[in-house]
This record gives structure tokens, C-alpha cells and sequence, in this order.
């Protein structure tokens, strides 16, 4: 990694930690999260430009609640406080916390009494998106007031002698108004960033790592259809050529159109060597009678890995395999806490349970990214829209979308009705704005209906269009109902075997995005 400016965001067990990174990244600014735990010498031995304190879920005058080192605001380092980290900036250098005679969740108005730095051009009067019982009452000696709430008497402050700034609320969350403006004004006019950090940078760095790392020896990729493997293995294609053999098992549990978009547009773009696997048939002969969702997970995860594996052996008796290229992502590090991201593979996208004697250097050169810049670096690397932008799909593919046995028959039945979905939806110009589009076959249920004045006994099928940030909670799309009407049309019109089309409107929690 060639050396950037690098802000530091300090986790105090934040929902939002990845967020202010990600937000930080977006300013251009290379950002890195550490746990509250770190010592401030090793922080300050990173020689970060400047610190971000995150929030969290305690008070900072409760018994046992992480603190914030004092030598960090006596550095020289410019640190900035949000919510939890602004409450323990202004405790350690002798404001007052205390708790708030009316705590503030959601979105919350908040008035700008004194721009100063961190709130030029900002309009005094903000919607911001607040979450805290506790309040600072008053800012430690030197500090200038720069706006309040009703539930916080200080909810902005800042320190431009010593670099030190915060907010009470959290303007990485885009329901926090000039959220981003804020943010910026920190890193730039105050911490002094000048934001070096761009895809362009990612790539020319990595290729070059890339090289250094592999030297002439032989690398395997294994493709699942996703856009982290792509992009993975276009950044390493684009490095070592044709030293590197790509592997796509193709287990028939891919939507209409996938399995070729791998085999013929990734191959065009990139002239990566591919060996494509055909185990369709020992993939449905393995789910033959199997309807639990849990148990089509963990036989899809068996047969790839025997499939791999016979493929890996190969190819190394060939050409002596040295290096494995993992589409390692940075959330992935930090949720194995930081190590090695590949220690606690979560399923078979990366190749996780290989045996000992099968053992690879790995090669992740996704794992400082997220996920929106791992989509920019495929756009730069001149991948195809159609697959940078895909949707996240699971890793045992449509076989947990049918709600029963899985069959080449259901298989096609769903694949039918899947593509009409995602084509009329791409032509109404919402995939950007759809974080997720699963169709769920209820294969195991039959419905009445009327079709050309017979009687009909289909399929139902359940639309579960969803928008999201990370996953981890969503909420139903509200599609216009003339595109829901196209794509019930069509299905009933073009699809025999189904009858009725329904939709899901349940966010996550409590439901979850695939049915399984």
C-alpha cells in the first residue's frame, strides 16, 4: 500500500463505524477502523493525519465504559467526536456530561448559533438524525459553542488551536442534513487533508503489489458470478496475465443469463484464462428431496468445495498452483476483528475448507476496499455495468428461493419469472436505487385462479424488492405500481406454470431478505 493520508476511526462499539469510514472514503481520504482497545501510542505510530472518535451504546460516566486517552488530544493529531466520542472528548479535557432531561432518537432539529469552522455554509436551522440519552451541559476551557438541540444544550464544538472538533449527532447517517458537508469541513479546513485517495490510486497500487507478491509463479481464482471475485480477478488478470487460471463451477443454481455473462463477457473483457466446470447434474442429484433451507446451504457448500478441489488438483499437477485470489472485502477484516480477514470464510465464495495438502498463498486485493468502491474499481477496470451492478445473490443461488424441493423444472419455472422481474425493473431505471430483487417460487403450494376461462392450479411467486445500505437492515422498496403491474402481467401472461404474484412488504427486522 503506497502511503496515504490516513484518518483513524476509533470504534466504541458503533452501528455506524463502517459508515463514517465509508463516508470518510468518500471525501477522498484514505480512513481505517480500529477498536477503543488500541494504545493511543500505536495509534499515533500510524501517523494519522487525524482521529475519529465513534459513537456508541454507553454513558461515559458509567462504570466500566471505554475512555479516551488524554495523550491523544495532547498529540497535535486533530481528532473529531461523534455522538459517544464527542461526549468523551469534552468529559477528558473537563467539560460535563450528564444525562438529558430528554433524550433525542431520530431525526431531531438542531440550531447553529456560531458557524466557526466546522459548520460554514451550514444553515442554522438542521434536521439531523441524533441517538443519545446523556448530553455535554458544558465544553472544556477553549472550546467555542457552536450549535444546540433541545435535548443537548452543546451539541457542536470546536477547538481551533488544538484541531478538535465534534458533533452530538451523526452526520455519516443520510438522514443527518449537510451530513457530509460537516464531515468534510473536519477532514479538510481543519485537519488539513488534501484527499488522495482514488480508485485510479487502488489500482495502479494494487498491480503493482500484485506483481511483487506473485513474482512468475502460477494463480487460481475461483468466480462464483459476484462482483467481488470479478473484480478480484480483473485486478489480478490485469497485473500477472495469463499467469492466472480462473475457476467457475457452474452448479445450475444461477439466474437466466449468469452463467454465460461469466463464461463469455468476463472472459472478453479481461482475456482471463477460464476453466468453467459443468456440475449441474451432481448438484441436483446432492438437493434431490431436500427442502430445508439450511441443509440446501450446506450440501451446495460440500459439492463446491469436492468440485473445486478436483479442479484446484488438476490444475496443480499442470502447473504447480502457488497463489489463491480471495475477494476478501474490508467489513469482512473488521468483522473477524481486524486480523486476517480469511480466518472465519463464511461460505463458499471464499474457498474456505480446502484440505492441508491443497494450501495456497492468498492474494486479497479487495480487502481495504468496501463494497460501493469495489463497484467504482470494476467500473475502472472496464467490467460490464450489468455485472458490477449486479444484486447481491446468495451463494447457493436459486435454491433457497424455491420454497420446496429444488428440480430443473422449478428451476426453470423460477428463472422465467426472475428475468421478467429484473428485466422490467432495469427498464424502468431502478437497479441502482434496489439494493436486492429475490423472487421466491412457494413451489410447494398450489393457488386457484381463472386463465382464459379455465380454471388454473400454479404457482404462486412472492416479489421481494428491498433497499438497504449494508444488509444488515432493509426496508421494502415501494415500487410504483405500474411497474408491478407489468411484471405480474407478464409472469401470469408468459410463465404456465404460475398463477398469482404476490409482494413481500416486511423490512429486516424482523423478516429477513431471502426467504430461505
Amino acid at each position: 500500500m503506497a502511503e496515504h493520508e490516513l484518518v483513524l476511526v476509533v470504534d466504541f462499539g458503533a452501528q455506524y463505524a463502517q459508515l463514517i469510514a465509508r463516508r470518510v472514503r468518500e471525501a477522498k481520504v484514505y480512513s481505517e477502523i480500529v477498536p477503543h482497545s488500541m494504545p493511543v501510542e500505536e495509534m499515533l505510530a500510524r501517523q494519522p493525519k487525524a482521529i475519529i472518535l465513534s459513537g456508541g451504546p454507553q454513558s461515559v460516566y458509567a462504570e466500566g465504559a471505554p475512555r479516551v486517552d488524554s495523550a491523544l488530544f495532547d498529540s497535535g493529531v486533530a481528532a473529531f467526536g461523534i455522538c459517544y466520542g464527542f461526549q468523551a472528548m469534552a468529559q477528558t479535557l473537563g467539560g460535563e456530561v450528564r444525562r438529558t432531561r430528554l433524550r433525542e432518537f431520530g431525526r431531531t432539529p438542531v440550531t447553529v448559533s456560531e458557524s466557526g469552522t466546522l459548520l460554514a455554509g451550514i444553515p442554522e436551522d438542521l434536521n439531523v438524525w441524533m441517538s443519545h440519552g446523556d448530553a455535554v451541559h458544558a465544553p472544556p476551557a477553549g472550546f467555542a459553542v457552536l450549535a444546540a438541540s433541545e435535548g443537548a444544550p452543546v451539541a457542536a464544538f470546536e477547538d481551533l488551536d488544538r484541531r478538535l472538533a465534534g458533533v452530538q449527532w451523526h452526520p455519516e447517517v443520510l438522514h443527518s442534513q449537510a451530513g457530509q458537508a460537516v464531515l468534510e469541513h473536519f477532514l479538510y479546513d481543519i485537519a488539513g487533508c488534501v484527499g488522495d485517495w482514488t480508485t485510479t490510486n487502488v489500482v495502479d497500487e494494487q498491480v503493482e503489489l500484485i506483481r511483487q507478491q506473485v513474482g512468475d509463479k502460477q494463480v487460481l481464482c475461483a468466480l462464483s458470478g459476484g462482483v467481488d471475485s470479478a473484480v478480484a480477478a480483473a485486478l489480478v488478470s490485469r497485473a500477472i496475465g495469463d499467469q492466472l487460471t480462473c475457476v467457475y463451477v457452474d452448479h445450475g443454481l444461477q439466474r437466466a443469463g449468469e452463467s454465460d455473462q461469466i463464461e463469455k463477457d468476463f472472459v472478453a473483457v479481461t482475456g482471463t484464462r477460464l476453466e468453467v466446470v459443468d456440475a449441474e447434474d451432481q448438484f441436483l442429484g446432492a438437493l434431490a428431496g431436500v427442502t430445508d433451507p439450511e441443509q440446501k446451504r450446506k450440501i451446495v457448500g460440500r459439492e463446491f468445495i469436492r468440485t473445486f478441489e478436483a479442479t484446484a488438483r488438476k490444475l496443480d499437477a499442470e502447473r504447480h498452483i502457488e497463489f489463491l485470489v480471495q475477494g476478501t472485502l474490508y467489513p469482512d477484516v473488521v468483522e473477524s476483528g481486524g486480523g486476517a480477514g480469511t480466518s472465519n470464510i463464511k461460505s463458499h465464495h471464499n474457498v474456505g475448507g480446502l484440505p492441508d495438502d491443497l494450501q495456497f498463498s492468498l492474494i486479497e486485493p479487495l480487502r481495504t476496499l468496501f463494497k460501493d468502491e469495489v463497484r467504482e474499481l470494476g467500473i475502472a477496470l472496464g467490467l460490464p455495468e450489468t455485472l458490477v451492478y449486479r444484486h447481491p445473490f446468495p451463494g447457493p443461488g436459486l435454491s433457497i428461493r424455491i420454497i420446496g424441493e429444488v428440480t430443473r423444472e422449478r428451476l426453470d419455472i423460477l428463472r422465467a419469472a426472475d428475468l421478467i422481474a429484473r428485466t422490467e425493473l432495469t427498464a424502468a431505471g431502478l437497479d441502482r436505487e434496489i439494493w436486492q430483487f429475490p423472487v421466491v417460487l412457494l413451489a410447494d403450494v398450489r393457488s386457484v385462479g381463472v386463465q382464459g376461462d379455465g380454471r388454473t392450479y400454479g404457482h404462486p411467486v412472492v416479489l421481494r424488492p428491498v433497499t438497504s445500505e449494508d444488509a444488515m437492515t432493509a426496508d421494502w422498496a415501494r415500487l410504483p405500481y405500474d411497474v408491478l403491474e407489468r411484471i405480474s402481467t407478464r409472469i401470469t401472461n408468459e410463465v404456465d406454470e404460475i398463477n398469482r404474484v404476490t409482494v413481500d412488504i416486511t423490512s429486516k427486522p424482523p423478516g429477513t431478505i431471502e426467504w430461505e
